[in-house]
Formats: C-alpha cells, sequence, structure tokens
C-alpha cells in the first residue's frame, strides 16, 4: 500500500511543483536524462545478469512489438479509411503503439509483484518498448513527417544509446555467467532505486490538460486502443489461444495497459506530429490509466 501512496505523492509533487511560479518547471528535462541514462541502465545492469533465459521470456519482449506493429495497421486503416493526416495518423500509431513501461510501469509492477516482477518489466521495456522505440518509432516519425533522415543517422541513434549499450552489455554477461561484486551490484540498485521518484515527479511536471480540443475525438481513439484494445490483444493471444498463466503473462499483460509513452510523445512533437494531442494523450492517459489498471489486475485475479 506504502509504493501506491508513494506513486500518488510523487505525481501530486510533480503537479504542485509545476504550478509554482519560483520552480523551474523545465527541470523534467534533466529529470528525464538522469532516468535514461543513469537509472534504466544501471537497473538493467542489476536485474538482466540474474535472468534464467528460456523460450518463456519472449512472451514479455514479444508485447511493445505486438501492440505497435497492432497500432501501425489499426491507425493506417483507419486514417486511409477517413482521409485522416499523415501527421494525425503517425501521432496515434506512435502515442497509441507506445506503453510507459518505465516510467510508470517499472514502479506500478515494483508495487505489484516486487523484484521478481521487475525482472520480467525490465524485459517488457529494454529490448521490448526501448528497441521498437528506436526503430520502428523512428521510422514511423520519418515517415509520416516531412523531415528526412538515412539509414546511417537511425542506425547510430541506436547504437550510441546509452541504455541500448548497457543492454547489449548486460546480456553479454548474462550469456557468459559474468556478474559484478557485491558491492557494484548495490550500488546499481540505489542508483536504479532512483526512477520511482524522478519519473513519476517528471510525470506530474510534463501533465497537461486541454478540456476543449478539436482533437478529442482522436484522443478517446488513442486511449481506447492503448488502455483497452492493447491489453485485450495481449490477453487473449498470451492467455486464451496459446494458454499462458503465470507472473511472467500477468506482468507483461499490466505492462502493456500502461498509459502512454512520454518519450513516444516527445518523439512525435519532434518531428511535427500534431503535438498537442500527442500532449493529451499523455495528460488524460496517466490519470485514467490508473483506473484501467485496476480493472485489468481483478481481471487477472479473480476472473
Amino acid at each position: 500500500m506504502i509504493n501506491f501512496i508513494l506513486i500518488f505523492f510523487y505525481i501530486l509533487l510533480g503537479l504542485l511543483l509545476q504550478r509554482a511560479k519560483w520552480f523551474p518547471t523545465s527541470i523534467y528535462k534533466t529529470l528525464n536524462k538522469i532516468v535514461i541514462y543513469f537509472c534504466l541502465p544501471a537497473l538493467a545492469l542489476y536485474y538482466i545478469p540474474k535472468i534464467h533465459w528460456n523460450n518463456q521470456l519472449l512472451f514479455p519482449i514479444g508485447v511493445a512489438w505486438i501492440t505497435f506493429i497492432f497500432s501501425l495497421l489499426f491507425f493506417r486503416f483507419l486514417g486511409n479509411r477517413y482521409g485522416w493526416s499523415k501527421k494525425l495518423t503517425g501521432c496515434l500509431i506512435l502515442t497509441a503503439g507506445l506503453g510507459n513501461t518505465s516510467f510508470l510501469g517499472f514502479p506500478i509492477i515494483q508495487a505489484l509483484y516486487g523484484a521478481e516482477g521487475m525482472k520480467t518489466a525490465i524485459l517488457i521495456d529494454q529490448p521490448g518498448t526501448f528497441v521498437v522505440l528506436s526503430t520502428l518509432g523512428i521510422l514511423v516519425a520519418t515517415l509520416y513527417s516531412k523531415g528526412e533522415q538515412k539509414n546511417s543517422q537511425i542506425l547510430k541513434k541506436i547504437v550510441f544509446f546509452p541504455p541500448f549499450i548497457t543492454f547489449i552489455l548486460a546480456c553479454l554477461m548474462n550469456v557468459f555467467g559474468f556478474n559484478f561484486h557485491q558491492w557494484i551490484q548495490y550500488f546499481l540498485q540505489k542508483i536504479g532505486s532512483g526512477v520511482t521518484p524522478m519519473a513519476l515527479i517528471s510525470v506530474g511536471l510534463q501533465l497537461r490538460f486541454e478540456s476543449r480540443s478539436q482533437h478529442c475525438k482522436f484522443l478517446g481513439l488513442g486511449l481506447l486502443y492503448k488502455l483497452i484494445l492493447t491489453p485485450t490483444i495481449i490477453y487473449l493471444l498470451y492467455v486464451v489461444v496459446l494458454n499462458q498463466n503465470s507472473k511472467m503473462i500477468e506482468v507483461a499483460i499490466m505492462e502493456s495497459a500502461m498509459a502512454p509513452m512520454i518519450t513516444a510523445s516527445i518523439l512525435a512533437t519532434t518531428y511535427g506530429l500534431k503535438p498537442r494531442l500527442g500532449s493529451m494523450m499523455i495528460g488524460f492517459g496517466i490519470p485514467i490509466s490508473f483506473v484501467t489498471l485496476l480493472f485489468w489486475y481483478l481481471v487477472l485475479h479473480y476472473f
């Protein structure tokens, strides 16, 4: 219970600081960089070397890939059918197709499933959400905007991104059965623990609510896909079709139900893909997701 209280406390703190005139609200950019360049790599180096690899791990890794591909097909079809602009379609593909599996996902999974659940969450986020964002996400952003980007530039962004480098290093450590000394692991764990306060305060600092906008119907459609259809697809595929039932699958479904990814919204904004709609997907998606996450948690445990 204390973990859930802390989640709301940190988000509320961010919202309050956002309204404080004396506080530099742009500091969320610094918090994001600390989380991305230090906390997430530390968590990867701490958890991934301890994971015992098997074919079951393909299920959590596949969550982000399945979600994004369905998003691409779904919104591309609707965009072509109803004559949406490329920017609108691209924005919805990105923001509805990528979940907040680290900034919100990690603290929520930590609260619900503990350290064991975090091992699965790392797999969903690193080789899943992060790699999808860095590859398919950039490709979609490029194709649906006016800008052009060479393949070499895309590859460079992936290869030299610190979380990706540490992910590869952690995988190699796992393959060769190597792990750091206990005191280094302790240090990595402490750095990684900064994800919860910094990420959630950053979320609070960035939340925006616009109740009157021409994008409202598209907002509703995007959140319907992300919060309801996405976990439904993963649930039907994993539990009903493939008959998989385990804590790992539970975590995978819960992570698939997370609110839209903040970084995906930033990517959409950077490429000029309906920035206001992208911001609204985050601003409304995060608080609404707390209700839908409770629904999915109850479904997984009582039905």
